[in-house]
């Protein structure tokens, strides 16, 4: 990694960003583009828990960095290079298949192109495992945080508009250009051989059999259903009652991203300074209240300030969980224990995903939203068992 604490820092952030890019595709139009289809919204959610599948498997991924140094390029940046580069490849083929006609094809095309996420995530965590300092942990969930919502809002602001102006093919190519992006500063990446205290052991994982780790799972899937089910269903519920555009939409999740931006500096930030157990009830609270607010939304107007709102909260519970995370992670496994924390978290994801679009088409968006903010009250058992003295 380059010595330099701002350059180290620039390349974490600007790989997160290529994320964010495909991400704002996902959070903003994934919905809207499939409903241009006619697909139901449960068929939307069946699709994005398809999608989110290989981030399940990342433990897989963890595991092969952690003992496989590929090409003798490292036990990361290989494996980074490879999954930017199948994320780019799938992104400019996705305008060749019509989601309605061929919905399998058009599944499995994403379950490809996360997987290439899902790879480059994985490593990436790996590395920033591998070269943090404790005490920058929080600091660095942060930047990775706020980098990802960076690529979200630059690419909210204009997909929208992209489309509206030319076509979807335009917009999925330009997402394509812009996961490369990142490739310059990966391929200088240079790995120092591990210590032998860091090198690959099987008996670290069982660090998964002690209690406060199996809590932090469990903490991981619930504040990932709750957040992710919340997001996907924002701007479905903004067109479906105020007819907003594309180019609103776009919009509205820049706007978003704005807020994750602040919470995941806020959310790192709190964690470092004032301990991870006050930053995860802080989270918690942020959570129920922003979320239970976008039942409340009377207009087009009042979005603006409640979809900031709960951007800050998304922000702040992701880099205050990601931050906790690190806390726990045997250096040994860095990224397969880290990994496996995700693959936890994103079980949530896929259940969020699946569910909240099902309790639309039963109760509505307003009653779910108010349903998915209640589910914040599940995480306080879970607090003092992840922060008990011996964990």
């Amino acid at each position: 990694m380059p010595r330099s604490k701002t350059a180290r820092y620039a390349t974490f952030g600007l790989i997160y960003f290529a994320q964010g890019a495909i991400l704002s595709y996902f959070t903003a139009l994934n919905a809207l583009y499939l409903l241009s289809f006619n697909l139901s919204m449960a068929q939307v959610g069946i699709f994005g828990a398809i999608a989110l599948f290989p981030f399940v498997l990342k433990i897989f991924l963890g595991m092969l960095s952690d003992k496989v140094n590929l090409l003798g390029r490292g036990h990361r940046q290989p494996y980074i290079v490879l999954g930017l580069l199948v994320q780019a490849v799938c992104l400019f083929l996705v305008p060749f298949f019509n989601p309605a006609a061929q919905f399998g094809l058009f599944a499995g095309l994403a379950f490809v192109l996360m997987s290439g996420m899902a790879l480059y995530d994985t490593c990436t965590d790996g590395l920033a495992l591998d070269t943090t300092p404790a005490d920058e942990q929080g600091t660095i969930q942060g930047i990775m945080v706020g980098g990802r919502a960076l690529g979200v809002v630059i690419i909210s602001a204009g997909i929208g508009l992209l489309v509206h102006l030319a076509d979807w093919k335009a917009a999925f190519w330009t997402l394509g250009i812009l996961t490369l992006a990142p490739l310059p500063l990966v391929l200088g990446v240079r790995e120092h051989p591990q210590p032998p205290e860091r090198q690959f052991q099987w008996s670290a994982f069982r660090a998964f059999a002690k209690w406060p780790v199996i809590a932090l799972a469990l903490l991981g899937a619930l504040y990932s259903l709750i957040i992710n089910g919340a997001t996907e269903i924002l701007n479905p519920f903004l067109q479906t009652t105020y007819g907003i555009s594309y180019v609103s939409a776009g919009l509205y999740t820049a706007v978003w991203g704005v807020g994750v931006m602040i919470g995941g500096a806020a959310g790192g930030r709190l964690a470092d300074r004032a301990g991870h157990r006050r930053a995860v009830l802080g989270a918690l609270i942020v959570s129920l209240v922003a979320i239970a607010a976008l039942a409340i939304i009377t207009g087009p107007a009042l979005a603006w300030p409640l979809a900031l709102t709960f951007g800050v909260a998304f922000g702040f519970y992701e880099a205050v969980y990601f931050a906790t995370a690190m806390r726990f992670t045997d250096p040994r496994i860095a990224a397969s224990m880290f990994a496996l924390l995700m693959a936890v978290a994103n079980i949530g994801t896929g259940i969020g995903l699946a569910v909240s679009g099902g309790l639309v088409d039963a109760i509505g968006y307003r009653l779910t939203f108010v349903a998915i903010a209640g589910l914040n009250l599940l995480a306080l058992p879970l607090i003092p068992a992840i922060f008990r003295r011996r964990a």
